[in-house]
């Protein structure tokens, strides 16, 4: 049994900062790839950054240069810092956590925070 519980989304004006996080907590035996995703009204849900258990980086090309993510594995959590945000970033972020069940050997499965709002208006 794993969950992932986001916090951090709010209301910021253009060009301020917010800073995600995800924490797992639960029985697992380990967290592999995490990633932020977006969802804005009307569209479909996007990746925004991933990171590996090992610290490996990748970055959606509208956000790179402004968001920043990593991960605190003795903490099982992941954070999304986000600076210089613009409207079009507004959007329910979600956190997702690839991870290995506790006697489930190499597979992985699928794990979603709740989703945390983040609105960028003036």
């Amino acid at each position: 049994q794993v969950q992932l519980v986001e916090s951090g989304g709010g209301l910021v004006q253009p060009g301020g900062s917010l800073r995600l996080s995800c924490a797992a907590s639960g029985s697992f035996f380990s967290i592999n790839d995490m990633g932020w995703y977006r969802q804005a009204p009307g569209k479909q849900r996007e990746l925004v950054a991933t990171i590996t258990n090992g610290g490996s980086t990748n970055y959606a090309d509208s956000v790179k240069g402004r968001f920043t993510i990593s991960r605190d594995n003795a903490k099982n959590t992941v954070i999304l810092q986000m600076n210089s945000l613009k409207p079009e970033d507004t959007a329910v972020y979600y956190c997702k956590g690839d991870i290995r069940r506790l006697g489930g050997g190499l597979w992985t499965y699928p794990y979603w925070g709740q989703g945390t709002q983040v609105t960028v208006s003036s």
